[in-house]
């Protein structure tokens, strides 16, 4: 399982950076613009520099209207600026129909700038409250579009997280349909340690992480600290270890 970390500026990005060992990809959003809030060219392009070359940056593009050539525009701006991934949250897609019209564009505008980014295409677990499309079918607008990678973040960031809108039973399948259509499944929404266990075991690919590395666990107020990712990412080994071992013993 890959661990993906969620600066919000340049100076949060040099302390993923002190913490690069730990971690496998830096994401650069704004959260004050949403749960996938898209951030300044610049800022990505200083993130960018800031980060090992080794490890890969990746950019929110918003939580995006149902406008497929300003979504693609978009996400051909973070491209440029030199993300390797691209994440796109589907917010104001109300169908399956509408979510892979705006993904397809994407996939064409980042893969004719850069064949081997990465396309991902991100839902909500708690789709409910705002009315996008059921996070259960991503895997298939994923797939359907040409991405990469299925998603699933929450859109109301009110302390409640991923576990409390979709059951785990409801992420493994997640995690198996995208998987079944040879996408990378990736989850997120406010994720603790006390998660690591249940993503560890449902196959989870990427996981995203922003407030249980921050001080206080606090993804507004607090900041990114090293020693924080590094705990995290222990909890992870630890919890692979452990899964490996009891798939070993069952077999």
């Amino acid at each position: 399982m890959l661990l993906l970390i969620s600066p919000d500026s340049v100076e949060e990005a040099q302390d993923c950076a002190e913490a690069a060992e730990h971690l496998d990809i830096v994401d650069v959003k704004k959260p004050d613009e949403g749960s996938l809030g898209a951030n300044f060219p610049w800022v990505i392009r200083a993130i960018r520099d800031v980060v090992p070359a080794g490890k890969p940056v990746s950019a929110t593009v918003g939580d995006v209207p149902y406008k497929p050539g300003t979504v693609a525009q978009a996400a051909l701006g973070a491209v440029v600026s030199g993300a390797t991934y691209i994440k796109v949250g589907l917010y104001g897609c109300t169908t399956p129909e509408q979510a892979i019209e705006v993904m397809r564009g994407v996939v064409r505008a980042v893969k004719d700038h850069r064949p081997d980014a990465l396309v991902v295409a991100s839902g909500y677990a708690d789709a409910h409250r705002i009315g996008c499309v059921n996070p259960l079918a991503l895997p298939d607008i994923a797939r359907r579009s040409g991405a990469d990678a299925a998603m699933l973040d929450t859109a109301v960031k009110d302390g409640t997280g991923l576990f409390d809108h979709v059951t785990p039973d409801d992420c493994a399948h997640f995690v198996r349909l995208a998987h079944e259509a040879h996408l990378l499944a990736a989850l997120a929404g406010s994720v603790k340690v006390g998660d690591i266990g249940p993503l560890t075991r449902m196959g989870t690919d990427i996981v995203g992480v922003r407030g249980a590395v921050c001080e206080g666990g606090d993804r507004n107020a607090g900041r990114i600290r090293p020693h924080l990712v590094a705990a995290f990412r222990a909890e992870m080994r630890r919890h692979a270890l452990e899964h490996a071992a009891a798939t070993a013993a069952a077999s």
